[in-house]
């Protein structure tokens, strides 16, 4: 007989949320689900997801609770907020939080659950989008001690292609400021290219096949230089996230006395974008900024 599947409890359904819990529910898991919108509830219920009133309801259904909402604060609310997961943890479990969060507050918050309740921590932010949570290909990530680590291990393998351990608590979410200082910063150097190749006058749908095998190749170049092409700006992640990554950033640079200048213009790149209304957009409409057809 195989072994059991620990019941999953999942918290934040939105755009990562829905591609996490498809994977989780098609690879055998009984998943458990809360957000703060009823309607992105009864979207994960479609399939299969169990629905639960709070977070305290989930953590007490749950082996393992997997948290992916949009800031530092919003984890906090749903672990120590009233109905929160705190209420319900208990020793054995582990938290898994797929948010990016500051790095200061989730240590802080990893020993106040541990206190509190014994409930363990794996710092776990991704990369991939939701296409990559639901097919299982994620690059995650995470920090944790090796217990907690060895808990979840079995769940991170079946949602991402990369399951990479950093270290301690907070060590993942360090390893996702360093993934968006290479993200971020490249989504200005790909709307930079483009502009300049439309108004060169060449096709720039064949950039990425012509330079594919020179140093410019890249998987982004691929994926995200076409829906730049298309001004296809469908969010698959949001603007306003984004900047708020960015300055995320800024203060974990700061506090380590290390510079990112680059990374400083991009945010006030996307600090435009936003101010103009389209924060709900994905990041790539940063390329509105260089189009030369765009009012932004």
């Amino acid at each position: 007989m195989g072994e059991t599947k620990q019941k999953i409890g999942f918290i934040g359904l939105g755009l990562m949320g829905q591609g996490f819990t498809k994977r989780l529910t098609e690879c055998g898991y009984q998943v458990t689900g809360f957000d703060l919108d009823a309607t992105k509830i009864a979207q994960a219920s479609k399939h299969g997801v169990i629905a639960a009133s709070n977070a305290a309801e989930v953590a007490k259904n749950s082996d393992v609770v997997l948290v992916c909402v949009t800031s530092t604060d919003g984890v906090e609310k749903v672990i120590f907020g009233a109905g929160g997961i705190a209420e319900t943890a208990r020793p054995g479990m582990v938290l898994v939080d797929h948010s990016t969060s500051i790095v200061a507050n989730t240590k802080d918050m990893a020993a106040k659950l541990m206190v509190e309740s014994g409930m363990g921590w794996v710092d776990a932010p991704v990369s991939g989008g939701p296409e990559g949570a639901e097919a299982g290909e994620l690059a995650i990530m995470a920090g944790g001690d090796d217990v907690n680590v060895a808990i979840v291990q079995s769940i991170m393998d079946d949602v991402s292609s990369a399951f990479t351990v950093f270290g301690p608590v907070g060590s993942g979410q360090v390893a996702k400021m360093v993934n968006q200082v290479l993200v971020l910063n490249n989504y200005a150097v790909l709307a930079e290219a483009l502009a300049l190749a439309e108004a060169g006058g060449i096709d720039a749908s064949k950039i990425p096949d012509a330079l594919a095998t020179g140093h410019a190749g890249s998987n982004m170049l691929k994926n995200v230089f076409p829906r730049m092409i298309e001004r296809d700006y469908a969010p698959k992640g949001y603007a306003r996230q984004l900047l708020k990554d960015l300055d995320m950033l800024h203060d974990l640079a700061k506090s380590l006395k290390t510079p990112t200048p680059i990374s400083s213009q991009t945010a006030s790149l996307l600090r435009i974008l936003n101010s103009k209304g389209h924060e709900e957009l994905d990041g790539i409409a940063i390329m509105k900024l260089y189009d030369q057809n765009d009012t932004v």
